[in-house]
């Protein structure tokens, strides 16, 4: 095998690790994908969740939206960003594209609703997109709360797979090769990459907004792990560690980690906040 190709397996491997695992479809139910759900006076704002680079909303949310819809949240969770229809997976086009996918989704939830603002939960990719959208897309008027987990925010080496591409100077045809597979993000995310260039323009965050950012020590896709943090003004900046100390969750395990779930409710309703059981998350 090629050096390049050595590289650029690695890149599809990268993407293949927050593909979540055994898919299961969902059914829409009271609160989650429940286009006739009406926020209570309890949680006031619909729950929007972002799903990571790669892979079908219903598996990667099927723990995390049933969690919050249980607790009262309407929750709702579009799959964006496909590379074609015919494909189950998404976010792999262009950030810009998929803001901008997300941001219509965003404004029917509005709508049905009848809210004005909704709290967005984004993961990996996802969590990029929860910082990205209210910024690049002036929708911060529409944003109550986002929290974001292992959000590749200053940019990722992919598990060092680009850095190596790198250091082995072969950085635009592994970017070229992985365009032809049809990940426009995957070049969007990495560090220096345009999508992270444009969010890291400026201050990350916005006014109104309320940012929760987590991450996981253990995280070996999204490196180094402190590049999901925004150091600005009222960003709450944690790892998962901190509240969970043998907590071993990896990047994609916090999809599927119980206490992280309630660290996600807690965020979103602080003034409600109970002490976390903590769990043990898949170390992948």
């Amino acid at each position: 095998m090629s050096t390049v190709s050595k590289v650029l397996a690695g890149v599809l491997l990268a993407s293949a690790l927050v593909v979540t695992p055994g898919a299961r479809a969902q059914a829409s139910s009271s609160g989650v994908n429940d286009w006739s759900c009406q926020p209570s006076a309890a949680h006031p704002h619909a729950v929007v969740l972002l799903h990571g680079l790669g892979a079908p909303a219903y598996d990667h949310w099927s723990y995390h939206a049933s969690y919050l819809a249980g607790r009262g949240w309407c929750v709702f969770y579009p799959t964006y960003g496909q590379g074609s229809p015919l494909f189950l997976n998404g976010g792999l086009r262009p950030i810009a594209e998929s803001a901008e996918e997300v941001a219509d989704y965003v404004d029917d939830v509005l709508a049905a609703t009848g809210t004005a603002e909704v709290d967005l939960v984004g993961h990996s990719e996802g969590g990029f997109l929860s910082l990205y959208i209210p910024k690049m897309l002036n929708f911060g008027a529409k944003v109550h709360r986002a929290f974001a987990m292992a959000s590749p925010t200053h940019g990722t080496s992919y598990a060092g797979v680009f850095g190596l591409a790198d250091g082995l100077g072969i950085r635009a045809t592994v970017n070229l090769l992985v365009t032809l597979f049809g990940c426009g993000a995957c070049n969007d995310m990495v560090t220096g990459g345009p999508a992270v260039m444009d969010l890291n323009d400026g201050p990350v965050t916005v006014p109104g907004v309320e940012y929760t950012i987590l991450a996981s020590r253990f995280d070996v896709l999204v490196t180094p792990t402190e590049t999901a943090f925004v150091y600005e003004p009222g960003v709450t900046n944690r790892y998962v560690q901190d509240t969970c100390p043998l907590d071993p969750v990896g990047h994609v395990g916090l999809a599927f980690d119980s206490g992280v779930g309630q660290m996600i409710a807690n965020a979103l309703d602080p003034a409600h906040a109970t002490p976390v059981t903590c769990g043990i998350g898949p170390p992948v």
